[in-house]
């Protein structure tokens, strides 16, 4: 549905008692994924009785709050009203944050099969992944974990069937469209092209995570040598 302004209005539905999510359009899209992050900005600014935590996903925001100090339907209408209030520019935006990789061999065990899928070199592939400029969508699964997309259609291969027990801290993978950097040691099931040296999530910085919803991000290929000899963070 649409509001007169031209600007899509989004489905508001209860996620029990505690939680309301708002819907924008179910598509990966970068406009769409700007309107729900920056509803999220405004409600987390607004400062709301009872509002808990704020997180926006790709095309979707999900507010929690205490049912005994929210008034439900005040929540309701505040929500709506930022949803379709125009959209401001941003202030400062970030400029794009440059992760080193190392790809392939024991940094990116499934090069080559993303090569084979492509029915490209694992040069065309590394070359492919570190051309794109990525938006990060949303950051889910563990801390610091970013989505981001879009990755080039030649090499957006589906992640494996059955997912590995252990992935390394630092692989970065593909998922058809996305792309992503493991901040742990976690199962996973991406398709694995390098690792990067530098951590996406560290309770030890000012700034635990590296990545925002909103940022964007460029990969750039360095030799095994400069990844082992990197300086912690």
């Amino acid at each position: 549905m649409t509001g007169v302004s031209g600007v899509s209005v989004p489905r508001i539905v209860a996620a029990g008692d505690a939680a309301l999510v708002v819907e924008f359009e179910a598509r990966i899209d970068p406009a769409i994924n700007a309107r729900a992050i920056a509803l999220a900005d405004a409600i987390q600014s607004a400062a709301l009785e009872g509002v808990r935590d704020v997180v926006p996903t790709y095309r979707s925001v999900a507010v929690y709050f205490d049912p005994l100090r929210t008034d439900y339907d005040t929540l309701v209408k505040r929500v709506e009203h930022e949803a379709l209030a125009p959209q401001k520019e941003p202030s400062s935006a970030r400029a794009p944050i440059r992760v080193p990789v190392c790809y392939g061999g024991a940094c990116g065990p499934d090069l080559p099969g993303v090569a084979a899928f492509a029915g490209v070199s694992e040069e065309d592939v590394i070359r492919a992944h570190s051309a794109g400029t990525y938006r990060v969508f949303m950051l889910g699964f563990v801390p610091g974990f970013a989505y981001m997309g879009t990755v080039d259609s030649r090499i957006a291969m589906p992640r494996h069937a059955t997912p590995r027990v252990r992935v390394p801290l630092g692989s970065v993978g593909i998922a058809g469209v996305q792309t992503g950097i493991y901040p742990a040691e976690t199962p996973g099931g991406w398709q694995l092209i390098g690792r990067t040296p530098v951590k996406p999530f560290d309770p030890q910085r000012p700034e635990p995570f590296l990545l925002q919803a909103g940022d964007t991000v460029q990969f750039y290929a360095i030799s095994r040598e400069e990844f082992e000899q990197w300086p912690s963070a």
